[in-house]
């Protein structure tokens, strides 16, 4: 392995808001031999399993350099002013119930969380980028699915959806009860299609209105 290539390696990782796969590795050191970027890669993984306040995890099928889990307290407080990057209760809500029944309906994500409209939550989340429509469903009315993006997994450190927590434990850290109908197994028989166009790109399927319970 050519000893230049491992900082290299590590200051792209560090150097890249997004997590950064073997492929762009690749792609960005395509005059290295491939085998010369993996041994660099595992060079770099291996200098973080020391202690210290960041570490190299793999995420969204990408690594990323980022802070020590146990120190997010501390580094919560440097960025306690940014109040306005927060999800509301009622989008995190919503994002749970996308992320653990997904593919989902705006309908179905109503039925489960016990609310008459999801339409204003809905579209905060597609613009902070964690959900996206992934198609519609095939019955009356033909209805977007939503589902999680690549975003929602860098931003929870999951690397694939099946890391999700249980449902308890989630409710545990948020600090309120979820939907209880979350609790029931979801199969998915294939991955979602992250990088997949949707059929349309909707602000809303109806106009945003003030979530009132379902009666």
């Amino acid at each position: 392995m050519s000893d230049h290539l491992k900082p290299i390696v590590e200051a792209l990782i560090f150097a890249s808001p997004d997590p950064v796969t073997p492929r762009t590795l690749y792609k960005l050191l395509e005059s290295e031999p491939r085998e010369d970027v993996d041994a660099a890669l595992a060079a770099v993984r291996a200098d973080y399993e020391r202690p210290g306040g960041l570490q190299l995890v793999e995420i969204a099928g990408g690594y990323q350099i980022v802070t020590r889990s146990d120190l997010h307290e501390w580094v919560r407080k440097l960025f306690h002013e940014r109040t306005s990057q927060k999800l509301s209760v009622q989008a995190l809500e919503t994002l749970a119930v996308i992320a653990y029944k997904q593919p989902v309906t705006a309908p179905e994500i109503a039925e489960i969380r016990g609310v008459s409209s999801s339409s204003g939550v809905l579209q905060t989340l597609i613009e902070r980028k964690l959900i996206k429509t992934v198609g519609r469903k095939a019955v009356v009315g033909r209805p977007f699915m939503y589902g999680t993006t690549r975003e929602f997994l860098d931003r929870f450190g999951l690397n694939d959806i099946a890391d999700l927590p249980k449902v308890e434990e989630l409710s545990d850290a948020l600090g309120f009860e979820l939907p209880a109908g979350l609790a029931e197994p979801t199969v998915t028989t294939s991955p979602l299609p992250f990088d997949a166009a949707p059929d349309e790109a909707p602000k809303a399927e109806t106009p945003a209105e003030d979530e009132t319970t379902v009666h």
